[in-house]
């Protein structure tokens, strides 16, 4: 006798759900066997569905129920009505069987006598041949699988019919067990389904399922997960807890829920690998949802006691294994519609013009190749352990001044990362900078080249370019580290910034790029806010808000290390002095604020010399070396017009931020060194408007000119004329007084380097004369000054920043008697050094000298070391005190900000990390940015035929002898070496409209496949 069945239907108020609930009833009314009664649960207010005539003739009762009413709530409310006996069959108001569903439900029910759950096939409602579930697994560590989603339905999983579990949307329950199995409650609206079936496998029953049976339901109903990925994350996570919580044996249980944290934390890592930061915040709501819900787990773990006849073992054949799984969420090769294009890094040229680079790099600074330490400009050693560089880069006690304590320079962090590169010794990583700059900036130029030509000749031009830049130049002749390592940097940041909006792992690199240029730069900090700003309207303006969800996250890494710096200096000093230069201050030349520097910054030279033209042919000639830059401007300026004009004009705002930058620069002095106001460095400036400089002429050669001999001759002739513009820098390290030195490998004389080894925090107070009759005071602490130790709290100040030593300085050097040396004994300073003026000493500061030497000949307490080259030194002859520590609450506070920061700093780093479906996304897309779609595309060719793509580029006819070669098949219209065809982008990519993806036809038949 075929089981009496009820049906129950938890539905919502509202329009749309009230057409999807008729729809629902009237195929409830068609149904070949109908169910004996309906019972209908409305989550809400149930006025206007009562006074429905369809609803008051279809269902034997309605029941109201609270809006916020779960899907295993509402069916608990109606159980009550259900007669004894009967099977319970679970609708929802979007759930709708075709007519023969409930028929072919029963009669799986009567066929298996062994079932305690029968599944249907659910279907879209708009399309029913797309197959929403049928069947539902588990993994061995808990996580819910569907078996088949999201495939077009051809019958292919027809022949299964055992599952663990399956979606509850439709399931009908067998009446004998039907007050066992009960939805709970606990999941809050996911793997309700699943948990039954688990139930019901451990009390002695299966889950069958019927594919002939179809119901067609919606993804938004009462029974579907919650809308929204957060909120659909955190109901999966919750319920994937829970049911851990619940199945797992009473002695694992609080080792279970010791691990909910740590658990949390290793997952959060793992999303943000797998470019789903979005799903962290749920995983950590999910996890301490679970750990208080005491009551909720221990009503699950005895339903599932009072029902199990069965062992788990029973369950274990039909959980999904990981091989299974890889196969089902892993779909290989090809997901990527095929490559855009190869790189042709090698074959391209690209690496050839890196060796070249090399080579000239060599030639220019051959001395450094055994120069243990590189000195001169604003260089400075480094520390000497990997260790103290990285305490120069946290929040705590300086390393200049007395008792200085706060925030580190960003900078400090980018030194700490450069120093790390050669532990063994890192001050020399410095040299290997200087060495590897120009093959870095021609890789990084080509690199960045490839966001807007596929061709590789206008890539190297782009290289060659870049890395012959004047400002570039100039700061690896003056010694300035960090123009040199913005320079190195932009182009990777315009690499990765142009396709943020893509990726989450594009917008992870462009995040710590962005945070490192402006670390090593904080002047080009408010352009590229600017810029950043200008890339989201455009990302807005083309209705791509994941994108730019994804563009929110750039500035937030750097955010998070300038954060404890603004503060300071929002609270000490003022908001310029955040512009000011990192590092060591240097009063080096560089263009000024008057027509001659302006002139001279116009022409993109950070200095009046105009790349050391004026010492070749003088001053007046020298003035017009900025007109061997025209060709390139010319060509920068022609993309306005050019078919990509969107591109080109965007790339000359670039190029106009970076030149305001520069010109704004060289009027602010913020910084001061011994005293002396330095205006900042506007090479940073420079160097953002080069890139955008090169990057519009590159557009222009891309596709305004189409005819590859004036292509050629444009480029070669730019090229050439910065070369020449750039010979005179390139060799003024062999002239007679190059900036750069061999060292020193300290500042302070080897006798105060040897007492200091290993970082002991030795205090140096370094008494400099100057010409002027002043005098510089300053505390050097450990075996040197060092490049990371400095900062802008200082070099910035415009009062006195900790403990002032300025009075016992000018006391030291005076007749007054009082007891000098225990008062630098006090303060931890044991050294005195009276050092000379760079520059050499003029007569003020000659005599300040000797009667500084007298003076402190005459002092007790006071033991001349002798004259070194660093200048006269002084020792105690008492032991001066251990510096002072930071206080317990200074210490807390700098944990609190390290650990901000690095935990910001590590997400952006796990964001960046690229994964197999993030680089197959990424080459399902195009790599040029900003391609429109008409726009013909450059294919690499066969090898044969590749001596014929300087002259013939894609899209034009070869000559007449290519006539002879093998005939196309009549049937193949494209040729097989430059065919290309629109490809999807990848699952979890957003596509973009304006760039048509391309697909190389010469790849393996591996890729093809």
């Amino acid at each position: 006798m075929p089981a009496r069945v009820h049906a129950i239907i938890v539905a919502r108020p509202g329009s749309s759900a009230r057409a999807q609930l008729l729809r629902t009833l009237d195929a409830l009314r068609a149904q070949s066997t109908p169910p004996a009664a309906i019972t209908l649960v409305v989550c809400g207010d149930a006025g206007s569905i009562r006074q429905s005539e369809v609803v008051a003739a279809t269902v034997e009762g309605i029941i109201a129920a609270r809006s916020g009413t779960s899907f295993a709530d509402a069916v608990e409310l109606a159980r009550p009505r259900v007669l004894e006996g009967s099977a319970i069959w679970l609708l929802a108001q979007d759930t709708a069987p075709h007519p023969r569903a409930l028929e072919r439900l029963v009669g799986s029910l009567e066929r298996s006598p062994s079932a305690a759950i029968i599944a249907p096939k659910l279907v879209q409602t708009d399309d029913d041949r797309e197959i929403v579930s049928l069947g539902v697994g588990m993994t061995a560590l808990g996580r819910s699988v569907e078996l088949a989603a999201g495939e077009l339905d051809q019958g292919q999983h027809d022949g299964r019919d055992d599952a663990l579990g399956a979606d509850i949307r439709g399931i009908l329950i067998r009446g004998e067990v039907r007050d066992a199995l009960r939805p709970d409650r606990a999941l809050a609206g996911a793997d309700e389904g699943l948990d039954l079936g688990v139930r019901a496998r451990l009390g002695g029953g299966r889950v069958v399922l019927t594919p002939s049976a179809r119901i067609a339901v919606s993804p938004d109903g009462p029974a579907a997960l919650p809308a929204g990925g957060a909120r659909r994350a955190y109901a999966t996570r919750t319920a994937q807890l829970h049911r851990r919580l619940a199945y797992a044996p009473a002695i694992a249980l609080p080792l279970h829920w010791l691990t909910l944290l740590p658990l949390a934390l290793w997952r959060s890592i793992t999303h943000l690998i797998g470019k789903r930061p979005e799903a962290v915040a749920p995983e950590w709501g999910a996890a301490l949802t679970a750990m208080f819900r005491f009551g909720a787990v221990s009503r699950s773990r005895r339903g599932i006691r009072s029902f199990r006849t069965s062992s788990w073992a029973s369950v274990a054949p039909l959980r999904v294994t990981r091989g299974d799984l890889r196969r089902r969420l892993d779909d290989g090769h090809g997901s990527e519609g095929g490559a855009v294009s190869e790189l042709r890094f090698f074959s391209g040229g690209g690496a050839w013009a890196v060796l070249a680079a090399l080579v000239v790099s060599i030639a220019t600074f051959t001395t450094l190749l055994a120069w243990p330490v590189l000195g001169g400009g604003a260089l400075l050693p480094l520390r000497t352990t990997v260790a103290a560089l990285w305490a120069d880069a946290a929040w705590g006690l300086r390393g200049v001044g007395v008792d200085l304590i706060g925030p580190a320079d960003p900078f400090a962090a980018v030194v700490a990362v450069l120093g790390s590169l050669w532990p063994a010794g890192p001050s020399f990583s410095l040299v290997l900078l200087w060495i590897l700059a120009l093959p870095l900036a021609v890789l990084g130029g080509w690199f960045a080249a490839t966001r807007v030509t596929d061709r590789s000749g206008l890539r190297i031009f782009a290289g060659v370019v870049w890395a012959l830049a004047p400002t570039f130049l100039a700061a690896l002749m003056d010694g300035r580290p960090t123009g040199v390592l913005v320079h190195l940097l932009l182009p990777w940041l315009f690499h990765s910034a142009v396709v943020a909006h893509r990726s989450w792992g594009a917008a992870g690199a462009a995040s710590l790029l962005f945070a490192a240029v402006a670390a090593c730069s904080p002047s080009l900090a408010p352009a590229l806010l600017l810029l950043w700003v200008v890339a989201i309207g455009i990302t807005l303006g083309g209705a791509r808000i994941r994108g730019a969800v994804r563009l929110l996250w750039l500035p937030v890494p750097a955010i998070a290390l300038f954060a404890p710096i603004v503060i300071w200096q929002l609270r000490h000093g003022s908001i310029l002095a955040l512009l000011g230069d990192p590092g060591q201050i240097w009063a080096g030349p560089q263009a000024g604020a008057d027509a001659a520097g302006r002139l001279a910054l116009a022409t993109g030279f950070p200095t009046a010399s105009f790349g050391d033209w004026t010492a070749v042919v003088g001053t007046p000639l020298g003035t017009w070396a900025g007109v061997l830059l025209a060709p390139l401007a010319l060509l920068a300026l022609a993309s306005a017009v050019a078919p990509r004009w969107r591109a080109g004009i965007t790339l000359l705002v670039v190029s106009l931020a970076g030149l305001a930058t520069a010109f704004l620069a060289v009027g602010i002095a913020v910084s001061f060194a011994q005293g002396t106001p330095v205006a900042i460095w506007p090479g940073a400036g420079l160097s953002l408007a080069w890139i955008g400089l090169t990057g519009a002429a590159l557009v222009t050669l891309d596709t305004m000119l189409t005819m590859p001999r004036v292509r050629v001759v444009a480029a070669v002739v730019s090229a050439l004329a910065v070369l020449v513009c750039a010979v005179p820098s390139l060799l003024s390290f062999h002239g007679e007084k190059p900036v750069l030195t061999d060292g020193p490998s300290s500042t302070l004389p080897a006798y105060v380097a040897a007492q200091a080894e290993g970082e002991k925090p030795v205090g140096t107070l370094v008494l400099t004369p100057q010409n002027d009759g002043g005098l510089a005071a300053e505390v050097a602490w450990g075996v040197s000054e060092t490049l990371g130790a400095q900062s802008t709290m200082l070099t910035t100040a415009t009062d006195i920043r900790g403990t002032d030593i300025t009075t016992l300085s000018v006391d030291l050097l005076s007749a007054r008697d009082f007891d000098a040396a225990g008062k630098l004994g006090e303060l931890g300073i044991g050294y005195v050094l009276l050092a000379k003026v760079a520059d050499g000493e003029g007569d003020r500061a000659l005599t300040l000298r000797t009667s500084a030497v007298t003076a402190l000949d005459q002092r007790a307490g006071f033991v001349q070391a002798g004259n070194t080259a660093r200048g006269v030194l002084w020792h105690l002859e008492a032991d001066a005190a251990d510096r002072a520590e930071p206080s317990a609450s200074e210490h807390a506070t700098a944990r609190l900000v390290t650990t901000v920061q690095l935990v910001l700093v590590f997400a952006a780093l796990l964001l960046s990390i690229p994964t197999r479906s993030s680089r197959r996304a990424a080459r399902a897309q195009s790599r040029i940015a900003g391609r429109t779609p008409d726009e013909p595309m450059v294919l690499p060719r066969h090898a044969e035929d590749r001596e014929f793509e300087d002259a013939y580029p894609a899209g034009e006819p070869a000559p007449d002898d290519r006539a002879t070669q093998d005939p196309e098949p009549v049937d193949d219209p494209q040729p097989t070496d430059a065919g290309a065809e629109t490809a999807p982008t990848d699952a979890g990519e957003e596509p973009e409209p304006d760039e048509p993806m391309v697909r190389d036809r010469t790849e393996t038949p591996e890729e093809e496949r």
